[in-house]
């Protein structure tokens, strides 16, 4: 057997500790990276403050078709004694405005053409297709002929869509047209503003000045009392176009008879 080699020991006679052989595989493997520090947000630079203009670079930038935010915010604001941006308050004597809205068909309507030749009724419903503007919508329906008869058109106006007044108009057979005013611009001017549409009717000589407003009105009773209006309006102008008599009394007093002018 072979001798194990003799273990060496220090000069005190104590065995030399000898230290552990590292593996060549731990030595071989990388040291730790250490953490690198986080980096620190970048600041951005403050943005430049913008110079005021003066007056000679407003107009110049005007010309160049540049408006000013704070002018502009200041015309979008309504006018002092308006219901609108641009549509004063109806009231009764006021004409008809110059107003473009669509129609059902989407097609443009200046409503102050509305009146050139015949008077006008402009009934309001909140909501189309609707149980209470439904029942003021086919009031008007069924006796239409006898607004016209008097020379008198018949239109319904709301803040609906065209598409849906025109699926109303369609499953009543509503023979009148139909206003669309989504921003309820007109709507406001006649019922004097509020957040929902007054049921309503207006009614509008030939010339278009406004002569009968009923603001709010029953959806039932709505069709009837225009419709006596318009007929109380056409009395009155038969009245007052009645020729008169030229004749006075002594004119018509029956002529003596002969015997009574001899005797």
């Amino acid at each position: 057997m072979p001798r194990k080699a003799a273990a060496k020991v220090t000069e005190d006679g104590e065995p030399e500790v000898q230290a552990p052989r590292r593996s060549t595989r731990i030595t071989s493997q990388p040291k730790p990276t250490e953490p690198e520090e986080p980096t620190k947000p970048v600041k951005k630079p403050a943005a430049p403050r913008r110079k005021k203009r003066n007056a000679g670079e407003a107009d110049a930038q005007e010309e160049n078709g540049q408006e000013d935010s704070v002018k502009k915010a200041k015309l979008d604001e309504p006018a002092e004694g308006s219901s609108s941006a641009g549509l004063a308050a109806i009231d009764i004597g006021d004409s008809l405005p110059s107003y473009t809205l669509k129609n059902e068909k989407s097609e443009d309507v200046d409503i102050c053409t509305l009146t050139a030749e015949k008077g006008l009724v402009l009934f309001l419903v909140p909501k189309a297709d609707t149980p209470g503007c439904t029942t003021q919508a086919c009031g008007f329906r069924d006796i239409y002929p006898d607004f016209t008869s008097q020379s008198y058109e018949v239109y319904c106006l709301s803040a609906d869509s065209p598409v849906a007044q025109t699926k109303w108009q369609t499953k009543k057979n509503l023979p009148y047209p139909l206003l669309s005013d989504p921003k309820r611009v007109l709507i406001k001017a006649l019922t004097g503003g509020g957040t929902r549409t007054a049921r309503s009717h207006f009614i509008f000589e030939k010339g278009g000045k406004l002569v009968e407003k009923k603001n709010p009105v029953k959806a039932a009773e709505s069709p009837r009392l225009a419709l006596e209006f318009i007929k109380g309006l056409d009395a009155e102008a038969m009245a007052v176009d009645a020729p008169t008599s030229d004749v006075t009394p002594a004119e018509t007093a029956p002529a003596e008879p002969e015997e009574a002018k001899e005797a």
